[in-house]
């Protein structure tokens, strides 16, 4: 008689790829994105410019902060436009501004990053970039949240004499995640982090 035996081996480490789609199940259990509504928006005209300041209040889900730990860069995006009103048609945007923001942790030094550029993604040519470093996911989320005295328009933009808006928005860009990790995001409210607010553009002199 005899007898056979299997061993099975064991990978200690699983695969990126097999952890990809481990997130991926997981994210589909759906879940609920803190966020304390629309953020107040502070536009002032300074010089030749508008500059805007606000600051955000949102929860960063476990499921973002894990792929985070995995290091997988996670993008966000600011975006201010500068609307002059039109009762006879939509109105007519004058001016935007786009941030883009790369928040990243490296595992071995078990530090934050935060990168800061401005413009759009797709310029070959990209404006001011901004790199920071932090202890804490806590204390890398309020760099990101905080955006203060940022430039969004030239005053030469603004119509003189006319009614004019601001909008903002800022949300969690899954275009830039891997692709197996898109396709798990859809439909999941973990990765759908996004708030916006208008604000009417004070008249010059503050009137």
């Amino acid at each position: 008689m005899m007898a056979s035996t299997t061993h099975c081996l064991k990978n200690p480490r699983p695969s990126w790829l097999a952890w990809l789609l481990a997130l991926v199940l997981c994210s589909m259990a759906g879940g609920a994105v803190g966020a304390a509504g629309a953020p107040e928006l502070k536009v002032e005209r300074i010089d030749d410019g508008l500059w805007l300041t606000t600051a955000l209040n949102l929860e960063l889900p476990g499921v973002v902060e894990d792929a985070l730990l995995k290091g997988i860069p996670i993008y966000f995006v600011a975006e201010a436009e500068v609307l002059r009103e039109r009762w006879y048609w939509t109105n007519r945007k004058l001016s935007s501004a786009r941030r883009h923001l790369r928040l990243t942790h490296h595992p071995l030094t078990r530090r934050w990053r935060v990168n800061v550029t401005e413009g759009d993604a797709s310029d070959s040519v990209q404006g001011l970039s901004l790199n920071q470093n932090f202890d804490s996911v806590k204390d890398a989320m309020a760099a990101v949240q905080r955006i203060s005295h940022w430039r969004i328009a030239d005053l030469a933009d603004v119509d003189p004499g006319g009614r004019h808006i601001v909008t903002f928005r800022f949300w969690l860009d899954v275009t830039q995640l891997p692709r197996p990790l898109q396709i798990g995001t859809l439909g999941q409210s973990d990765w759908r982090i996004s708030v916006q607010s208008t604000q009417a553009l004070p008249e010059e002199g503050g009137r």
